[in-house]
């Protein structure tokens, strides 16, 4: 098997077994069979399972910035780009939600290095719709920093929230919501001439 499909075999499977166990309860035992290699295999493609998990989240995250990133820039509309810049939180959760808990509810959390990971997501996420906001208004670049983290902050807690209500609203309508409440905040900023 080409090396890249083998570490795509070995994410995937990693991915299985961390959802079901959390980081601290999977074993590299289990995840070398549930992908159905040896040890020794796994072993040539991640030395050990932090560094497994770290390219798991490494994948994730970037999907999700690569998503964000395009739903950011489809569009000069800054109401549309609201709406599909929260609507791509929604489309991932719903996608694979698993995926999502995997990453903003795992439990390293607390180790620099996943956090430093999530840092860097936040605020490339941030910094995007910082730019937007700065070059569409007069505010300071502080303010739109606050506001850019703001948004972005809104959007993947309500995305996340939605989980727990998921068989009560529809994802569409949960998305339509959130994304009304922000454009009804944001839309306060006109753009300057």
């Amino acid at each position: 098997m080409p090396r890249e499909q083998r570490r795509a075999q070995l994410l995937d499977a990693a991915h299985q077994v961390f959802v079901v166990h959390g980081y601290h309860g999977a074993a590299m035992d289990e995840i070398a069979e549930t992908a159905r290699v040896s040890k020794p295999v796994l072993y040539q493609h991640f030395p050990g399972k932090r560094e497994l998990y770290l390219a798991l989240l490494d994948h994730h995250l970037g999907i999700l910035t690569d998503a964000m990133v395009t739903a950011l820039q489809s569009t000069v509309d800054n109401k549309e780009r609201v709406n599909a810049a929260i609507r791509t939180y929604f489309d991932f959760i719903a996608a694979d939600h698993q995926a999502y808990r995997l990453i903003f509810e795992s439990d390293l959390l607390n180790d620099p290095e996943v956090s430093d990971r999530f840092e860097t997501f936040n605020a490339r996420i941030a910094d995007e719709i910082t730019g937007v906001i700065s070059g569409d208004t007069s505010l300071p670049h502080a303010q739109a920093v606050l506001l850019g983290r703001s948004l972005s902050g809104m959007a993947q807690v309500a995305a996340r929230s939605w989980l727990e209500v998921a068989d009560d609203v529809e994802q569409d309508v949960a998305s339509d919501l959130v994304s009304r409440l922000a454009w009804r905040g944001i839309s306060r900023f006109p753009k300057e001439s």
